[in-house]
């Protein structure tokens, strides 16, 4: 049994899903979502409610489209509903991002600035050092935010680049001068 499969999905008012011919349309106040899914998993609507199971229990592969069936149901209805958000960091002396139109405008010490193109999808909101990506798809929203990460990693010595806010950067001790004492010996 999949522990996440076997959970029911509340649909909240104000979002439509149909799941037909293996496809999943998801409708709500902020957009329209849909995804094809595996002919072995069967989807079952009842009561504002979601119930995602398959046709045979036993099949490791059917078990395996089980809960990712599920889970993806689960991020359209919150995406169409709420919305996903990732926020981002810009730590470095003179690391700087601004919006100009739908292109996002990073320096970032390098010898020249950084145009990003935004895709059509995906909000971008930048305040003071916090990058802010909102959308509907939550695989979109991630892949923006890692391809942006990607043009300055955070380094551990001084944590300067770009991270996640909720990130942790494992920082490393730099060089370590000898001591006056054990040059004497």
């Amino acid at each position: 049994m999949s522990k996440i499969g076997k959970t029911p999905i509340t649909i909240p008012s104000g979002v439509d899903v149909k799941a037909e011919n293996g496809l999943i349309t998801v409708k709500g106040p902020k957009g329209e979502l849909s995804q094809s899914y595996d002919p072995n998993v069967i989807i079952k609507l009842e009561d504002n409610q979601a119930f995602v199971t398959v046709k045979d229990k036993d099949n490791r592969i059917h078990r395996a489209f089980w809960g990712l069936t599920r889970s993806l149901l689960n991020n359209m209805i919150i995406g169409v509903s709420q919305g996903h958000e990732k926020k981002m960091e810009i730590n470095g002396v003179g690391y700087r991002a601004e919006m100009k139109g739908k292109v996002l405008n990073l320096k970032l010490g390098y010898s020249h600035p950084i145009d990003y193109q935004i895709p059509d999808q995906i909000e971008v909101k930048v305040e003071k050092n916090i990058i802010s990506i909102a959308g509907i798809d939550k695989q979109v929203v991630g892949e923006t935010a890692a391809s942006i990460r990607k043009f300055r990693p955070p380094e551990p010595y001084k944590g300067k680049g770009i991270k996640y806010v909720d990130e942790v950067i494992r920082r490393k001790a730099g060089k370590v001068a000898k001591s006056a004492e054990g040059d004497s010996k």
